[in-house]
C-alpha cells in the first residue's frame, strides 16, 4: 500500500476577537488560512509551528496550547493531511520581513468576516479550527511529546 499522509502545523492567534490569517495564492486564486505549512526535517511539532507563523505572518508567537489533530483529505488531489494545530499568543511583529512565497499578506478577520465567504477557505479546518479555539478545547502543551 502506498499511501503518506503530510504531517502539517498550523496555529491559532486570536487578540480581541479577531484572528490572525494568511491570504494566500493556490490554484490561482487567494484563499485563507490559518499560518500553516509543513513538518520539515529534524524540526519538531512546535518549531515548526513557530517558524511557520513567523515565515507567513512576520510575527514572532509563543505557543499556549495544542488545540487538535486534524485529518483532512484535499478533494482536489487526493492528499491526505495529518494536522496538528496549536493556539498561540503574538509576541513581536516584524513588518519588514518579507513573507513566504504564495503568501500575498497576513490579516486580521473576525470569526463573522470569515464566515461571510467560505468560497475564501483554503479548506474547511479553517472555521473549524477557529470553532474549536472558540468552544476552548485546546489542552495543554504538555501533551506533545517532541
Amino acid at each position: 500500500m502506498d499511501w503518506n499522509p503530510h504531517i502539517t502545523v498550523a496555529t491559532v492567534i486570536e487578540d480581541n476577537g479577531r484572528f490572525l490569517l494568511v491570504e494566500e495564492l493556490k490554484g490561482g486564486r487567494l484563499v485563507l488560512n490559518q499560518p500553516a505549512g509543513h513538518l520539515e526535517p529534524n524540526e519538531t511539532l512546535r518549531q515548526a509551528a513557530i517558524r511557520e507563523t513567523l515565515e507567513e505572518t512576520g510575527w514572532d508567537v509563543e505557543l499556549t496550547g495544542l488545540l487538535g489533530i486534524y485529518l483532512y483529505t484535499a478533494p482536489s488531489n487526493g492528499v491526505t493531511y495529518q494536522r496538528v494545530c496549536f493556539t498561540a499568543k503574538t509576541i513581536a511583529h516584524h513588518p519588514e520581513r518579507a513573507l513566504d512565497e504564495g503568501i500575498s499578506r497576513a490579516i486580521w478577520l473576525s470569526r463573522d468576516e470569515l464566515l461571510s465567504d467560505p468560497s475564501r477557505w483554503r479548506s474547511e479546518l479553517i472555521p473549524r479550527c477557529v470553532d474549536d479555539y472558540l468552544a476552548g478545547t485546546a489542552v495543554s502543551l504538555d501533551v506533545v511529546r517532541d
